[in-house]
């Protein structure tokens, strides 16, 4: 079976051939992103699949928060420039949780950490990082582990 590298860069062949401008600069960019994570640190190593979804994760966040920011300065073409990539980036990502599975992982962790307030809110998340690892944006799991225990 192919890494999540290996896959990207055939994609990006593939792009080429059609002549794909959009997908071919968002692939390229993205196995440079993928490239530099590799060569960062003491080591240069090649990434594992799960870290490959790390970095296209934090690449995904990086063109929604940037597409927000175009909003914002009332630039609608660069916003939907960045959601494009955005939507291409996140073909590579396994499938999102739903808010029920979420809740259910937060429910769990909690349990799991003996979580009784907000203030073992760090306990909790270092239970469950790993389990939704690439499948739920940060911001939305910690909302919802500080909305489970608040309650």
């Amino acid at each position: 079976m192919a890494s999540l590298k290996d896959r990207i860069k055939s994609d990006l062949t593939d792009a080429m051939r059609a002549r794909d401008d959009v997908r071919k600069g968002t692939l390229r960019m993205t196995l440079s992103a993928i490239g530099t994570a590799e060569v960062a640190g003491s080591a240069a190593k090649e990434l594992s699949d799960d870290e490959v979804i790390t970095v296209l994760t934090r690449e995904v966040k990086r063109r929604r928060e940037a597409a927000e920011a175009f909003r914002a300065g009332g630039r609608a073409d660069s916003a939907q420039r960045e959601e494009a990539e955005a939507a291409i980036i996140s073909e590579y990502l396994p499938a999102q949780l739903s808010g029920e599975e979420l809740a259910q992982l937060v429910d769990q962790a909690v349990a799991e950490a003996g979580a009784e307030s907000p203030r073992d809110m760090g306990k909790v998340m270092k239970v469950l990082q790993p389990k939704v690892a690439g499948r739920a944006e940060g911001r939305v799991v910690a909302d919802a582990v500080k909305q489970r225990l608040t309650t």
